[in-house]
């Protein structure tokens, strides 16, 4: 049982700092079906790992493929999870409850707390650190709505090294102070589709206005790194690594559950690429898997949220396609709109990408979770109730997450069920002031 603390008030369930986890999860040997390979789009055949060397560092592209099961965390890193707020809590929402008035317990794991805001400092951290010990001097990146890009040069920073991201054009316009973070911690930023390189050009040739994508802003760090001296490119979302990386999520969760003696009868987050998601609940879906100790999980309903306007799983295909715009990436299997879809642009800008991580679309295709799809006026009325009543303000792409935990405690109320419903708060809004001004202004998401 973990030696952490519940507050008298059953509110708040914390672990020490010895309990941050030494290991990382890799569900890869772990899947009932093995996952397909990546492919080299000029033959079709499956593509080595060294040819992930070209984008990657060493020690990520030797994840990428691993097959151990646990992977220990260098104690540089744990110490740097430490220095930025892990363990994070986990706190019951009872305030929410009582607002529904459902027999529902509702609870929310804490990746806000850390000097980035979000989860995305949970694999940044490990890249960094790696590329460090390799030699490598600099990273190329790109971000959505910012998360991934202040993470990205919070651990460049922690660790030396130089980082150049592309932002989405609509969230570097949407967003300014994000821009502002990873200045101060010594990233250089460029509005994605940029003139900083030819295919960011080209875009701009084709369309001026173009409000860009993940996958454009992909094509242009990957051209960075790649004409870049000593540079890697690094990655915050869908490849394996990044998903291993972030099961420091729920390994502490496990341990929180534990220690209160509850065990969830829905685990839900929002997915984009599908990190948080992955981190949240992949190793409560081990325990599922092999059957759960004393039938724990074997009950439980993983749920991935996306936008109704970038609906990835719930009307993607299931296949074989690039993770870039360019088409410069091997060739992944994934459910996907298509590397060239246009996304709306939304204020969850980090939801914003045209497919999903191969481990999340391999567990969805075989029905070991479920995807739903909410739209963002229903999002920002969640955000909204949560705000007023757990007093955080969430980030619009957690309030994906928020959303459907809300519904089906209000399916509680009215089956009187007394479900355990948990959530991944995967970070805060509090630079996404623009878009909620304009929700309570009547611009944005009032019905």
């Amino acid at each position: 049982m973990a030696s952490g603390t519940t507050d008298e008030s059953g509110i708040k369930v914390t672990l020490d700092e010895s309990e941050v986890p030494k290991y990382y999860y890799n569900i890869l040997p772990d899947l009932p079906r093995r996952l397909d390979p990546p492919l080299n789009p000029a033959n079709n055949e499956p593509a080595p790992p060294i040819a992930f060397e070209t984008f990657f560092t060493k020690e990520a592209v030797r994840q990428e493929f691993s097959n151990e099961r646990r992977i220990a965390i260098p104690e540089q890193v744990r110490e740097a999870y430490i220095r930025s707020g892990r363990p994070t809590p986990l706190y019951r929402a009872k305030r929410l409850e009582e607002h529904l008035n459902t027999p529902a317990k509702i609870y929310y794991k804490r990746e806000d707390m850390n000097p980035c805001g979000s989860h995305k400092p949970n694999t940044a951290i490990p890249q960094a650190y790696y590329a460090m010990k390799e030699g490598v001097e600099a990273f190329a990146t790109e971000t959505g709505a910012g998360q991934w890009g202040t993470a990205l040069s919070y651990a460049t920073m922690l660790f030396g090294l130089k980082c150049k991201v592309f932002m989405v054009r609509c969230s570097y316009d949407q967003k300014p102070y994000r821009k502002t973070m990873m200045r101060m911690f010594g990233g250089e930023v460029y509005a994605s589709p940029s003139r900083e390189t030819e295919f960011g050009r080209k875009m701009l040739a084709s369309d001026p206005s173009n409000p860009g994508s993940l996958g454009i802003a992909i094509s242009e760090a990957i051209e960075t790194a790649m004409k870049g001296k000593n540079a890697k490119y690094s990655l915050g979302s869908v490849l394996n690594h990044v998903m291993l990386h972030q099961t420091v999520i729920g390994e502490e969760v496990l341990a929180q559950f534990k220690k209160i003696g509850e065990t969830p009868d829905m685990m839900i987050a929002c997915v984009g690429g599908g990190s948080n998601f992955a981190g949240f609940s992949f190793p409560a879906i081990r325990e599922k898997l092999k059957g759960g100790s004393n039938g724990a999980f074997r009950q439980t309903e993983f749920i991935a949220v996306e936008p109704e306007t970038v609906p990835s799983i719930t009307k993607g295909q299931y296949r074989y396609d690039f993770g870039d715009t360019a088409g410069t990436t091997p060739l992944l299997k994934m459910h996907t709109l298509g590397n060239a879809y246009k996304a709306p642009s939304i204020y969850a800008g980090g939801l914003r990408y045209h497919g999903m991580a191969p481990i999340v679309s391999n567990l969805a295709a075989d029905g070991i979770i479920t995807a739903r799809t909410v739209g963002e006026a229903a999002v920002f009325d969640a955000a909204d109730m949560f705000a007023k009543t757990e007093g955080i303000i969430p980030a619009p792409e957690s309030s994906h997450a928020i959303r459907v935990a809300i519904d089906e405690a209000l399916k509680c109320k009215q089956s009187g069920e007394e479900k355990v419903i948990a959530f991944n708060l995967s970070g805060h809004g509090l630079l996404d002031l623009g878009g909620y001004e304009a929700y309570l202004d009547g611009k944005l998401g009032k019905k």
